[in-house]
């Protein structure tokens, strides 16, 4: 069960309601900057967790302006559209109520989740991200989005080109050891690995804790290649990050 932490109360809460029922999670986006495209992003991952663990989620947006801007940023990463917050009705039964906002935001009643600012070094200069969090002069999108899920969501970020840039690298190798890793006789997920995995996702989304399992499978000489293709397929789940991206690309 996936527990987060009540920014309200600073205790650490079920996400979802008793008996699998319906989670709302609202994402809170008052201008497009890269703070709120990490809000966004975070949002994302809520919903990816819950999701997994098998429970139900409405998925809505609340942008005060720049609504089209804040849309199209967000499916530029990867985030899957969100509904119209403005609706407020809960749908049938209990909902549990989850509003994902900067810190200092508004958000109403409910469980709230703080995401900590996020800074645009020098913007504008190549490879920094823009306003909607967009590297200036293109680059893969999915670099953005992992350096941003490396680091703490309460953890303010200094984005700038070394980070892009860092963060690019670490996708480039991965993806090309999991077409390779495609290549070899299939195996699941070891349970243990599994285990750890949704472990540190349902730690209030600990997503570095999960990064370092990944890193520890990526070098681990008793694992079969065919068992780390499958982690890391299993992983790009809650990351989103298109690791299994590079499949028969030759690579």
């Amino acid at each position: 069960m996936l527990r987060i932490t009540d920014a309200r109360t600073g205790e650490l809460v079920d996400a979802a309601p008793a008996r699998r029922g319906l989670t709302r999670v609202e994402a809170h986006v008052p201008r497009l900057d890269p703070t709120h495209v990490r809000v966004l992003l975070v949002a994302d991952l809520l919903v990816r967790a819950l999701e997994l663990g098998g429970t139900p989620v409405w998925a809505l947006l609340t942008a005060d302006r720049q609504e089209a801007e804040v849309r199209a940023s967000a499916a530029g990463l990867g985030i899957r559209p969100f509904e119209d917050g403005r609706d407020l009705a809960i749908g049938p039964g209990r909902a549990q109520n989850l509003h994902v906002v900067a810190q200092g935001g508004a958000a109403p009643d409910g469980v709230r989740i703080e995401v900590a600012p996020v800074e645009a070094a020098a913007p504008g200069t190549p490879g920094t991200p823009d306003a909607a969090g967009h590297a200036a002069g293109g680059g893969d999108p999915t670099a953005l989005r992992l350096a941003l899920l490396a680091r703490p969501r309460g953890t303010p970020v200094r984005l700038d080109a070394a980070a892009l840039d860092d963060a690019g690298a670490t996708l480039a190798r991965w993806r090309r050891a999991v077409a390779a890793w495609a290549q070899r006789p299939s195996r699941p997920v070891p349970d243990a690995v599994r285990e750890r995995l949704r472990a540190a996702w349902e730690d209030d989304l600990d997503v570095p804790g999960l990064l370092e399992v990944l890193r520890r499978v990526e070098s681990d000489p008793d694992m079969p290649d065919g068992a780390r293709f499958e982690t890391y397929a299993y992983a790009d789940r809650l990351l989103g990050v298109e690791l299994t991206r590079d499949l028969g690309g030759g690579a």
